[in-house]
């Protein structure tokens, strides 16, 4: 049973569940908005808002924090600088999941997730 288990599996051993969500987290910073399965909209969903709060700070130590996470100068910067910022006043809630449709190929549910 799974009962108040912390986190999805997505079907991956934990190194590659780790690449997953860093690669996800830098492909959403960069547009802002991407379409991907619903379990793993959802599970970006709580890794990037701890991101997000980490960046509101804007301090070197949160580059360090965020860029520990995500290994890419470009997009550590244009969270630090540009996106956390819009964000000071907000407790939490940075994005938002839209439920689009089902996946032709395999069914799966897919989902929208950007930045509110």
């Amino acid at each position: 049973m799974r009962h108040k288990h912390g986190y999805r599996k997505l079907g991956r051993t934990s190194s590659h569940r780790k690449a997953l969500l860093k690669n996800l987290s830098i492909a959403l910073i960069k547009s802002e908005k991407m379409e991907t399965t619903l379990p793993k909209a959802k599970e970006i969903q709580s890794f990037f808002e701890k991101l997000i709060t980490k960046a509101r700070v804007g301090d070197f130590n949160a580059h360090r924090a965020i860029f520990a996470v995500l290994q890419d100068k470009e997009t550590t910067n244009k969270l630090v600088e540009e996106i956390a910022p819009k964000y000071k006043e907000r407790t939490g809630g940075y994005t938002r999941i839209i439920k689009t449709r089902m996946r032709r190929g395999d069914a799966a549910e897919m989902a929208i997730i950007e930045l509110v």
